[in-house]
């Protein structure tokens, strides 16, 4: 039987799992002790059950073929807008990479959360449909229904369970992303009125006319590069970072920045490709600002979260540039970089987490020494930060290397200025280190402070072996995704050369 056609529908059950488990969550009365300690293992097995479930898709992926697996069709709103859903070697890795994330929410959240724990796991579990439906939707309007709807789950998250400011950074996340996203629903609408159709597939082979090519690219553009984020719309992020609960930043930095970089690479490449060719220069120039200013901005924080969403920014500048570099190198690092991404950050992340927990400060004044009580930690954390600098040997290095090479195949000064970047990153890392973790231990709060529980212990360790071997080995990854990244650079390729061609005359 092939990967396509299967018996029943399993991307389906990968997408709504965790919403079953969510009305179990809500089911599950009791007394409030009770109550809570259900919540937290119904949403646990919850989300091992859908990771499980979600591994079927990886054993039965064809590889080999470029084209969309495990496709299901179903009519829906009108004619041309149906539920369709299926993934290909761009999107599996994100859909396995939001299915393997989630439990490690759940566990960071068993003893940090307390307050409303049935309604926190609920938006959790919600939030990991809406991500996974924005990964496999393959209509537009259904895409756009997920891709939004992640919004609510993640606002209640931070404007709830989030630290003193949280209703300000919660109502500027919300209101960045939205505003970006009604543009997104004009393009959408004005593609149904030329095509006929919302189908994804569809749509990547009918010939969009040029001047609405513009148009909708920079539609689909304004509401990408907020979600990415990119200078100079990322002002939300750090705000929305510290004030997040740890497992919301976890989330927030491993899987909904990566929807930006899936739209780009999902609907500005290969159904806007003469726009996106006009527009690269400005995507470049865009890429090199927040590679280098935002590693700047970083070396400036006080706050340990701030200086990591910082961070962030700057390697989902390497992300951009790869991917309108338009070439297999540039397209397959992108892919690759947002995957590796998404490991070391929400890594970070929970190191944060860890220490927040103890101390109830992120202020990196507050710490020093943490090596002498905390030996263990002081290595994990280590691996983590040499992953985000791009040390080789870590899977920090190849998804940036690549996206580097390809960009240094279309655009040579881009290239220069972005290995700043690789240097200023050393630069803020090392620096946050050094002031973390080692120095001696002279204030008198971390005299008694513990190193890793088991619980911790469990969360990390898999992030540490993963983060080593794709650094080593990343050939798993660049494998699922090379016949779609062949398919999608080669066809970008051929509308690129027709229209120079068309213009030569």
């Amino acid at each position: 039987m092939s990967a396509s056609i299967m018996t029943w529908p399993v991307l389906s059950v990968v997408t709504f799992l965790p919403v079953v488990g969510a009305a179990l969550v809500y089911l599950s009365r009791g007394d409030d002790e009770a109550a809570r300690r259900n919540a937290r293992w119904i949403a646990l097995w919850t989300t091992l059950i859908t990771f499980a479930v979600s591994l079927i898709l990886l054993w039965r992926y064809d590889a080999a073929n470029p084209g969309f697996q495990f496709v299901e069709k179903a009519p829906w709103l009108a004619s041309g807008i149906g539920y369709h859903m299926g993934v290909d070697g761009i999107s599996l890795p994100f859909v396995i990479l939001t299915t393997a994330l989630m439990p490690f929410c759940i566990i960071a959240s068993w003893k940090s959360v307390t307050m409303r724990v049935r309604e926190y796991m609920m938006a959790f579990l919600v939030l990991e449909t809406l991500m996974i439906g924005t990964f496999s939707a393959l209509d537009l309007v259904l895409f756009y229904l997920f891709f939004e709807g992640g919004l609510i789950p993640m606002f209640l998250i931070i404007g709830v369970w989030g630290g003193p400011r949280r209703v300000y950074a919660s109502f500027k996340f919300f209101l960045y992303t939205l505003l970006g996203s009604v543009l997104m629903l004009l393009a959408i609408m004005a593609l149904y009125w030329t095509a006929g159709t919302t189908d994804i597939p569809t749509l990547m082979n009918t010939a969009v006319p040029r001047n609405l090519q513009t148009w909708a690219w920079l539609a689909f553009f304004a509401s990408f590069a907020v979600k990415m984020p990119m200078w100079p719309v990322h002002t939300w992020l750090p705000d929305a970072h510290v004030e997040a609960p740890t497992a919301g930043s976890v989330v927030l930095a491993a899987i909904l920045l990566k929807m930006g970089g899936y739209g780009f690479l999902r609907f500005s490449l290969p159904m806007f490709p003469e726009a996106s060719l006009y527009f690269a220069p400005l995507v470049y120039a865009l890429s090199v600002i927040a590679i280098v200013y935002t590693s700047l901005v970083a070396l400036m924080q006080e706050d340990i979260k701030k200086l990591i969403a910082y961070s962030s920014v700057a390697h989902m500048g390497f992300v951009t540039m790869g991917i309108f570099a338009g070439n297999t190198q540039g397209v397959a690092g992108s892919v690759f970089q947002m995957i590796s991404h998404g490991i070391v950050s929400g890594a970070l992340f929970l190191c944060v987490g860890v220490v927040y927990d103890r101390m109830h400060t992120r202020e990196i004044a507050a710490y020093g020494g943490l090596v002498n009580r905390m030996p263990i930690y002081a290595f994990v954390f280590l691996v983590f930060t040499m992953a985000n600098v791009g040390l080789p040997g870590t899977s920090g290095f190849v998804g940036e290397f690549l996206t580097l090479l390809g960009t240094f195949r279309v655009n040579i000064p881009t290239a220069t200025i972005a290995t700043l970047g690789v240097i200023l990153s050393a630069a803020y890392a090392l620096w946050l280190y050094r002031k973390v973790v080692f120095g001696t231990l002279t204030k008198p709060a971390l005299g008694t402070i513990k190193d890793l529980t088991w619980r911790e212990g469990i969360t990390l360790a898999p992030l540490v072996v993963l983060t080593i071997l794709f650094g080593f080995y990343p050939k798993p990854v660049l494998d699922m995704s090379a016949a779609s990244v062949q398919q999608l650079v080669n066809n970008y390729a051929a509308a690129v050369t027709a229209v120079k061609a068309a213009a030569l005359p």
